[in-house]
């Protein structure tokens, strides 16, 4: 006869394989360990100065990308990257805090996940630039978020966002240094100061932070007897918070350290290059990330995703390059792209006129940004440190094997002519590949986009011209005094952004050039739209004195948040920042502008009044 002890232990038996089976017991957990603000400057990828015990471990049995890439050099932008699988100037989402809709056919990958059975939990940063297409996109989203709370035998998908190692810990004081400010190496770009050694001093002190609570999190899954059935990731969401590597596509702003484990029961998801212990010279970046976790969980990318899984079950032949880009940063406007191979980097500013270290109120707070930039203006720096602070050429490249500070720049080197001109076809592919957005001003995305999703609309060639803006675009930073005549033809234009593009290349081209078509410059300034008008009266502004007067009441009349939108006003106050001392005129106009955020500008809120601050201590010593 058979007990009533044992029938329950056999119906346990049948209860839990049920439930195993319901969840699908072939699943690996997937654990992400992030940190924010740090490039690859760990031990197990030879910085012999860091202490990174824990990281090093997991390196030691799993496997090591040296040439991953954040896309995005910024955590926002790079976050919308990897929550979307689709590069942010394909949906609208590059410029820093904004905010964009997505089309209805995509979602974001926990979606997929949850939809697969999987407990997903995001502890805790999201900082997305893309709206959530359902109001709940994670099981649980917040500080109190972790794979411990799913249901009994339920695969899961974790996040543990680890923000020490973030910019703003940097250049907290007083902080007593555990590395000896000594024994840091100072990149060739920053100069050597006591404060400069002191930042990287204390970035390497919020590292070895960094790499104790990212243990804390490996033995979780070891106490919890998970370890043999959890794929564990680890990577650093851009470079480091230093002036230079965050906010700037180089290399040192995109390359940030990626460690995957793979624990033997789930081997045959592991990349086809990996092995314990190991390193790869793949080359990956996070626009892969998404269709990688797919293709871990058995399901096939969709279409519309734009990176390349490598690994799991869709796993694909390693890709030649990387992409990286940058908009506008905090309250300050640029567009630069950049793409990677194993040994070069490519960088391409469409703004050259803009110095590299625009003022920006939160990076200026930082010691080594603001010591750096009083040394400069005093005069007191040699090249290659002056360079961040000065006007930027049209085309960088650099090469990594020999240049890793990205200090001797190539592209006007004859024997690199060939390597030059095979980056820029691969730049403008991928810009018409992917319908790059970044080429309209930022309010014109939004404008354009009324009643569908910039995505959509960068895909409706009669809605954005891409071919048209691109190439004059291209032309306008080219600074040759060849194409005026394209100019020219450009500010005649039915498209405003083939006109803002016209009106930029004359402000690029400078004093010569603006004062020789000043009369074109007096009709951009009447322009229907706003960065038009800025931009004309920018380039008047700067370059001539004769109509001041029209150029100031212009800019201004387009500076209101509240009644001109959050997207002229930051155009227009941009435009009076560059005027410098010709905008004390318009003093007193400035200082009666809102300086407070209506609630309803949301993520965009605060750089306006940043931009006031700034312009009003300038004018007002």
């Amino acid at each position: 006869m058979v007990s009533n002890s044992f029938q329950r232990c056999v119906w346990a038996v049948i209860c839990f394989g049920l439930v195993a089976s319901m969840w699908g017991a072939d699943k690996p957990n997937i654990l992400w360990i992030t940190s924010e603000d740090n490039g690859p400057h760990l031990g197990c990828y030879g910085d012999d100065y860091a202490t990174t015990p824990n990281l090093d471990g997991l390196a030691a049995k799993g496997l090591i990308y040296r040439n991953a890439w954040s896309t995005a050099p910024v955590c926002a932008p790079a976050r919308t990257t990897i929550i979307s699988g689709v590069y942010p100037p394909a949906t609208g989402g590059q410029h820093m805090r904004s905010m964009v809709n997505m089309p209805e056919f995509m979602k974001m990958y926990p979606q997929y996940l949850k939809e697969a059975g999987y407990y997903c939990t995001n502890n805790s940063k999201e900082d997305y630039n893309v709206a959530k297409p359902v109001k709940k996109v994670w099981d649980e989203s917040s500080r109190d978020a972790h794979w411990k709370n799913r249901a009994q035998g339920q695969p899961f998908f974790a996040i543990f966002n680890i923000t020490t190692s973030h910019e703003s810990q940097i250049r907290k004081r007083p902080h007593q240094a555990v590395h000896d400010p000594d024994k840091v190496r100072v990149p060739a770009y920053h100069p050597d100061t006591p404060e400069v050694r002191q930042d990287w001093a204390q970035y390497h002190d919020k590292l070895s932070e960094m790499d104790a609570t990212a243990g804390q999190y490996l033995r979780e899954i070891e106490e919890a007897g998970l370890a043999d059935d959890t794929i564990v990731f680890y990577y650093g969401d851009h470079g480091s918070g230093m002036p230079r590597s965050k906010r700037w596509p180089y290399n040192s702003g995109l390359s940030v350290p990626l460690i995957v484990h793979v624990p033997e029961k789930f081997k045959q998801l592991a990349p086809d290059d990996y092995t314990m212990g190991g390193e790869t010279d793949r080359l990956v970046g996070f626009i892969d990330l998404a269709p990688t976790l797919l293709s871990i969980v058995g399901i096939k990318p969709p279409q519309h995703m734009q990176g390349h899984a490598f690994m799991g079950k869709y796993e694909t032949d390693p890709v030649k390059y990387q992409f990286g880009f940058r908009g506008r940063m905090d309250e300050r406007y640029d567009l630069v792209r950049s793409v990677r191979d194993k040994r070069y980097v490519y960088i391409r500013h469409y703004m050259p006129h803009r110095i590299y270290g625009q003022y920006i109120q939160y990076m200026f707070q930082t010691p080594t940004t603001r010591v750096w930039k009083k040394m400069y203006d005093a005069g007191q720096l040699k090249a290659p440190m002056t360079y961040f602070w000065e006007q930027k050429p049209v085309e960088e490249l650099y090469d990594l094997e020999y240049d890793p500070d990205e200090v001797k720049n190539l592209a006007e080197s004859p024997s690199h002519r060939a390597v030059l001109n095979r980056f820029r076809q691969v730049h403008q592919d991928w810009v018409l590949e992917t319908r790059d957005l970044g080429f309209l001003p930022e309010g014109e995305i939004h404008h354009r986009a009324e009643g569908s999703t910039p995505y959509e609309m960068g895909h409706n060639n009669e809605a954005y011209d891409l071919e048209s803006v691109f190439q004059i675009a291209q032309i306008a930073a080219g600074r040759d005094a060849e194409s005026i005549p394209d100019l020219l033809d450009a500010l005649r234009s039915e498209d405003s952004a083939v006109r803002f593009w016209g009106a930029l290349g004359f402000l690029i081209r400078g004093i010569e050039v603006v004062r020789s078509h000043e009369n074109e410059l007096l009709l951009a300034l009447k322009d229907d739209s706003p960065y038009v008008r800025a931009i004309a009266g920018e380039a008047l502004g700067t370059f001539t004195d004769r109509n001041l007067d029209a150029v100031l009441r212009t800019l201004i009349d387009g500076s209101n948040m509240v009644e001109d939108g959050v997207f002229s006003a930051m155009y227009n106050l941009n435009a009076l920042q560059m005027l410098g001392d010709k905008a004390v005129g318009v003093r007193e106009e400035i200082k009666a502008l809102p300086d407070t955020s209506p609630k309803q500008l949301g993520r965009f809120g605060g750089y306006v009044p940043r931009l006031l601050e700034k312009l009003n201590e300038d004018l007002n010593p």
